[in-house]
């Protein structure tokens, strides 16, 4: 569904991605984790087409992406959740989850009527948006702007799904809620790349896992080899 060949990436004169190589399978989800400063992120943003690659392929159900434009690597299924939630504040929690809806909606007649189905599966997943659905984005806590940004993602009806640091500034309990909510992806067969900071919750929920460390993948497996490697366990799990 997705693959990423001997991806090499960064920003001015720094390479921040040394020859990324990764696949993640139909219907699984695949964890990417390492330490700040990794690239996971730049990783992620060379995937989805917000950082232009130097070198190496991106290919989305088979088709190479890695020179379109993010809007049309979204148009062609691949919908990215970033790092920071990047909510719309001033426009209401329904207005930024339609807003996800725009790359493959027609965007006059009818959009809101075809969106309708799409919004009420939204709201049965985060029941906590339906009651905020009027509110401004900015107002809403962290977790619930976390919440927002997946669904927002989710509205695209993506291909694959790409989810960076989706715990990053909440605490602990709320961290716990978003990965309920990852588990419940999972099971409803999205297609799912995480970057995640808590290497144990990540384990929980992947179905394979890339070790990123100076920009390269450094160790890759199933999560009970990931968890038996005393490189990945000294330096994540300790």
């Amino acid at each position: 569904m997705l693959v990423v060949e001997n991806l090499h990436a960064g920003y001015d004169a720094s390479e921040v991605l040394d020859g990324v190589s990764l696949r993640v399978k139909q219907g699984s989800v695949v964890a990417l984790i390492g330490a700040n400063g990794a690239g996971k992120t730049t990783a992620m943003r060379a995937i989805s087409g917000m950082l232009k690659p130097t070198q190496g392929r991106v290919l989305l159900d088979g088709q190479p992406v890695q020179e379109l434009g993010s809007a049309r690597i979204a148009k062609l299924g691949l919908a990215h959740a970033p790092e920071g939630r990047k909510v719309f504040g001033p426009l209401s929690v329904e207005d930024n989850l339609l807003l996800g809806a725009y790359s493959r909606l027609p965007a006059f007649f009818g959009f809101r009527g075809k969106a309708a189905a799409d919004l009420a599966r939204i709201y049965e997943l985060f029941p906590r948006l339906r009651e905020r659905s009027q509110q401004a984005a900015g107002t809403l806590s962290g977790g619930e702007q976390q919440m927002l940004a997946i669904g927002r993602a989710l509205m695209a009806n993506p291909k694959v799904m790409l989810l960076d640091e989706p715990s990053m500034g909440l605490a602990p309990v709320i961290v716990q809620e978003v990965f309920r909510i990852i588990k419940r992806l999972k099971q409803a067969g999205i297609t799912l790349l995480l970057v995640e900071q808590f290497a144990r919750s990540a384990l929980e929920v992947a179905d394979y896992v890339y070790v990123m460390e100076h920009g390269k993948i450094a160790v890759e497996g199933v999560p009970d080899e990931i968890r038996k490697n005393q490189r990945v366990l000294e330096a994540y799990l300790g």
